[in-house]
């Protein structure tokens, strides 16, 4: 085979293996790093849920992502609701190296759907 030929089959093989959203882009989240204190994770959450603009109604008392109630939990999903709802206005999952981006998928690891917007 050709280094041309090479090149297109390994292309395409990588292609096929990148999980992608159906729109074409990779699916990603922005979480609490877990290494970040908690007292740090929650001044960011307040940050994120107030002059953030993060949507965190679904972290309250009552409502579905409320359980578990941990600074961690809710502060990874207002983190995402955030980066999702104003990334494409230049927004960063950094929260003052509270959070990270990651390509696996959180449900798997949390109890709450994250809702990418």
């Amino acid at each position: 085979m050709s280094s041309t030929s090479n090149i297109f089959l390994l292309v395409l093989i990588f292609a096929a293996l990148v999980p992608h959203k159906s729109d074409g882009e990779f699916q990603e989240w922005c979480i609490a790093d877990e290494q970040t204190p908690e007292e740090e994770l929650q001044i960011a959450l307040d940050w994120a849920c107030g002059k953030g603009g993060a949507d965190c109604r679904m972290i309250q008392k009552n409502q579905p992502c409320y359980l578990p109630n941990t600074v961690k939990d809710h502060a990874s999903f207002a983190f995402n609701n955030y980066y999702h709802k104003f990334k494409h206005q230049g927004a960063t999952c950094y929260f003052n190296a509270a959070a990270m981006i990651t390509d696996l998928d959180p449900s798997n690891q949390f109890p709450f759907t994250f809702i990418i917007i």
